[in-house]
């Protein structure tokens, strides 16, 4: 269910004590967070987990996927980054800075060994007033991204933080936010192409091994 579209859904999720999303329910019984093993106990199937790539290779497609929104948030007029498509209530201008903010949280979070739900939920800053700024702080984003992968040893990933949506590891977690980012990136191209807007084609295989969903929304 769309929570945001069916609020009382959230509410029937919260009664069965799950505070927010994602969250798979049957009858009386719920999975909070990203969790497949126990969606597949709760629905009595059998699960056999799909191969996560390395971490240097997720760092790596991180960070072509953040160069491609830099791209594509750069010819977006100014005229259009508040237009807010019927499917979401989040402008242009909110989403390609969300791209940026999750992908900057991933390693705030490794840093601090938590990662609250508001980071991202944080707006694009008023300073950012044109797709030239946003790309600029995208540029910034991924040079301290950059910098932290450098340093990071082996054993990082394999570090437990509180996500808050349960315990994930630093590969799972980085797994996610990998996808997290390209599908908001699928996202942005599907809504400036509405507007007649060309953006340049994505990189082949930039997607591939990467546990995206079907649809866009």
């Amino acid at each position: 269910m769309d929570v945001q579209a069916q609020p009382d859904a959230l509410t029937e999720l919260r009664r069965l004590g799950v505070p927010l999303v994602p969250a798979l329910t049957v009858g009386e019984r719920a999975v909070h967070g990203w969790n497949p093993p126990a969606y597949a106990t709760l629905l009595g199937v059998a699960y056999a987990p799909a191969t996560k790539l390395a971490p240097e290779e997720l760092a790596r497609r991180l960070d072509r996927i953040l160069e491609c929104t830099q791209q594509l948030v750069r010819v977006v007029p100014e005229s259009l980054l508040d237009w807010a498509p019927p499917e979401r209530a989040r402008p242009l201008r909110d989403l390609g800075f969300h791209v940026f903010r999750l992908a900057l949280a991933y390693v705030d979070g490794m840093d601090l060994g938590e990662f609250p739900e508001a980071w991202l939920q944080e707006r694009s800053p008023a300073d950012l007033r044109d797709g030239a700024a946003i790309a600029r702080y995208g540029a910034l984003v991924r040079a301290r991204i950059s910098g932290w992968f450098e340093g990071a040893s082996v054993q990082e990933f394999e570090r437990v933080i509180r996500v808050y949506y349960g315990p994930q590891s630093g590969h799972d977690l980085l797994e996610r936010t990998t996808w997290h980012a390209a599908q908001h990136l699928r996202q942005l191209v599907a809504l400036v192409e509405r507007h007649g807007l060309t953006p340049e084609p994505l990189p082949v295989g930039l997607f591939a091994g990467l546990p995206l969903p079907d649809a866009l929304w």
